[in-house]
């Protein structure tokens, strides 16, 4: 059950696609109160109550007992004790003895969320807009309320099946020769590949639309020679488009008024990449359209997949900040700087970034009406995948592309995916990883992951293999780093070959992967859960904070220490663990109920199955075009038999017919043999484990 509840003059946001009936009863279980320009939603909190929700956020997949705040931000340093990262996804849902309940609070505006920091026994919803819908949601269980919010907001975006892939990625790919060397390392080693990801240095002075015709003399011709190897690049594109007369973006979108304005009716500029910038207004359709017919230049040449980036937007400094740094500055010069007037000073230039000054200094056009950018700042991102997303399926709507974006709001979910941001090379964004994978799942946001590796500071062998480990199961896979950082493709490490057989596994997965994000995304279902939403009624399961459970048969728990040879788990129920090393080399070991402690070397890693279900495992491949999707070796411990469904189709096409791409895997356990069937497919029972 749903109800929408408006207070105030709410701003639409375009996050519900299934309009709901505004209640003119009280809210259940919340406190609601509106004064001094905010509104404000209060709920005490009993003893056992967990929260969860929040999409891409600090901490715990249990939100409960910190403070949060929705304003998406261009921050790398994603430690504990930030309240933002790039994107808000404002659902939390609370489950405990009465049930479970929750709020959805659709507001482009800052909204923070006080857990049970100011008060253990009290959440606090602050609306800073001082107006929202907000969205009441009651169900049987946390899975059914995840499902009955999806249904409303619409159906999750799906890559092509090669969006699946693994993508090496890095800012500082500076030319057609670069990339072409890093395709030959990982061709002539076997590594597999799919995607190379260009940064900002293929463009002509950071000018989007463009590429630096010294460095990448014949793009068409470059991306070409790469298809023939099934290989395909991914160029980013920012929200900040240059100011130089002669651009012919900058020159276009300045005649017909495209940007974002300031009161007086001038064009804010800010600074970004290329210095100067302005700022195409995405909240208005219009120049969406506009914006998003530019991809088309770059898809002629053959691009079909694009990151977009620097979108919250990301602000290095306003001409007016700018001005006012230096006038601190000139007041200060002829001082004797004591320790207030040093932090004074220091803070006008290092304040400068993303300032809550500049937010306030431009203006949307949203529906006909004009709002302050503060007002509407967190739809700006989403605005921008939505032109993206307008671009690449008006240029071949018959075909799925590969989109994801750093910002994000709940209905951007519709039009692309998101990576996780530009993370750290620390053990503990491997954790952050994992924890925020289910958060964005409940939000529509299926096609997720982070930076593997890290994208800041210097990453060491340990650290990336074990976070490969955990991307195999995310669907991007990308490992991307900073300029100034050491080199990260994985052959540059001395076990370089182990890496490879890690990504050995994630082809041999990914029709069992493909396969279960297309069925979650169709049904409105989750593809990473936490354990509570599987075990509610087990008191150890509610408390899992670093095992999720993945697909309808599935459980991982990757390692994220240092220099550990394995890791405790807790199994709610009898499972097979297969401990991978690679795609061919793999022990299956039937495992009870309980806690354990498993051992595993540098080099391998596990999937848990639950007993009585089985999983597909392809034969190796370098790309996923090379996949032999129909002959299949079938993991599981049964004793009765199983059946499941897997989903197939060609991997491309826009329009995705479940039933029609279902098939139905029968295998079944008769006097200690096993025999399976499904129609079209060879399957290898050999590694079924009979209970």
């Amino acid at each position: 059950m749903i109800r929408r509840y408006d207070y105030g003059e709410p701003i639409p946001t375009g996050a519900i696609e299934l309009p709901q009936p505004v209640c003119t009863d009280q809210m259940p279980r919340f406190t609601v109160a509106q004064g001094e320009g905010v509104l404000t939603f209060r709920l005490t909190l009993e003893e056992d109550d967990l929260i969860f929700g929040l999409g891409e956020n600090v901490r715990g997949i249990n939100k409960r007992g910190h403070i949060y705040r929705a304003w998406n931000s261009d921050d790398f340093a994603h430690t504990e004790d930030k309240r933002s990262l790039y994107a808000s996804h404002n659902l939390v849902l609370f489950s405990g003895s009465r049930g479970v309940f929750g709020l959805f609070i659709d507001d482009p505006g800052a909204v923070t969320f006080d857990m049970g920091y100011t008060r253990g026994d009290e959440a606090v919803i602050t609306c800073e807009n001082g107006s929202c819908s907000a969205y009441y949601i009651e169900a049987d269980s946390l899975i059914g309320a995840v499902k009955e919010f999806r249904h409303i907001i619409g159906r999750s975006y799906l890559p092509p099946k090669w969006g699946l892939g693994y993508i090496q990625s890095r800012w500082g790919y500076r030319s057609a020769d670069e990339l072409r060397e890093i395709a030959r390392n990982h061709r002539e080693r076997h590594i597999p590949l799919d995607i190379l990801s260009m940064d900002i240095d293929y463009m002509e002075r950071f000018k989007d639309f463009t590429w630096d015709k010294q460095l990448f003399p014949d793009l068409k011709g470059f991306i070409d020679e790469l298809r023939a190897d099934d290989l395909r690049v991914m160029p980013i594109i920012d929200a900040g488009v240059k100011v130089e007369a002669g651009d012919p973006t900058y020159d276009e979108g300045m005649e017909k008024g495209y940007f974002c304005k300031k009161e007086d009716g001038s064009v804010f500029v800010g600074a970004v990449w290329p210095g100067h910038a302005v700022f195409p207004d995405f909240l208005r359709e219009d120049v969406r359209r506009w914006f998003g017919e530019k991809y088309h230049g770059l898809m002629e040449a053959g691009v079909d997949a694009v990151w977009n980036d620097m979108n919250e937007p990301a602000i290095f400094y306003s001409l007016e900040g700018l001005e006012e740094a230096y006038a601190k500055a000139d007041e200060l010069r002829s001082r004797n700087i004591g320790v207030y007037d040093y932090f004074d000073l220091k803070d006008a230039f290092t304040g400068m970034s993303n300032s809550m000054a500049d937010y306030r200094r431009f203006y949307h056009e949203l529906d006909g009406k004009r709002y302050r950018h503060d007002r509407v700042h967190n739809l700006y991102g989403g605005m921008m995948t939505k032109a993206g997303a307008y671009g690449m399926r008006s240029f071949a709507p018959e075909k799925r592309y590969v989109l994801f974006s750093r910002s994000s709001i709940v209905g951007a979910h519709r039009d692309g995916g998101v990576w996780q941001g530009d993370n750290n090379a620390w053990w503990s964004h491997i954790l952050l990883n994992l924890r925020e994978l289910p958060g964005m799942n409940m939000c529509g946001f299926l096609y997720t992951g982070a930076d593997l590796g890290g994208f800041g500071q210097n990453t060491t062998e340990d650290l990336l293999q074990r976070w490969l480990q955990l991307g195999v199961f995310t669907p991007v896979m990308r490992n991307h780093s900073a300029m100034g950082t050491r080199e990260q493709e994985i052959y540059r490490f001395r076990n370089w070959e182990q890496m490879r057989d890690t990504l050995t596994v994630r082809y041999a997965l990914i029709p069992y992967l493909y396969s279960e994000l297309v069925k979650a995304a169709v049904k409105d279902d989750m593809l990473f859960r936490p354990l509570a939403f599987d075990y509610p009624r087990d008191k150890q399961a509610v408390r899992v904070e670093d095992q999720l459970m993945l697909g309808g048969a599935c459980m991982i728990a990757p390692v994220y220490e240092q220099n550990a040879r394995g890791r405790y788990v807790y199994l709610p129920e009898d499972m097979l663990m297969v401990r991978f090393r690679s795609a061919q080399d793999y022990d299956c070991i039937p495992m009870t109920k309980g806690h354990h402690w498993i051992d595993l070397a540098m080099n391998e890693f596990p999937l848990f199955i639950r007993k009585g279900q089985a999983i597909p495992l392809a034969g190796g491949a370098e790309c996923v075009a090379a996949i032999d999707a129909k002959s299949l070796t079938l993991l599981g411990w049964l004793e009765h038999g199983t059946a499941f469904t897997l989903y197939d189709d060609d991997g491309e096409c826009a329009k995705i017919d479940l039933e029609a791409g279902l098939t139905l895997v029968d295998v079944q356990v008769r006097e200690g043999r096993v025999s399976a069937r499904a129609d079209g497919l060879t399957l290898d029972t050999a590694r079924i484990v009979i209970g």
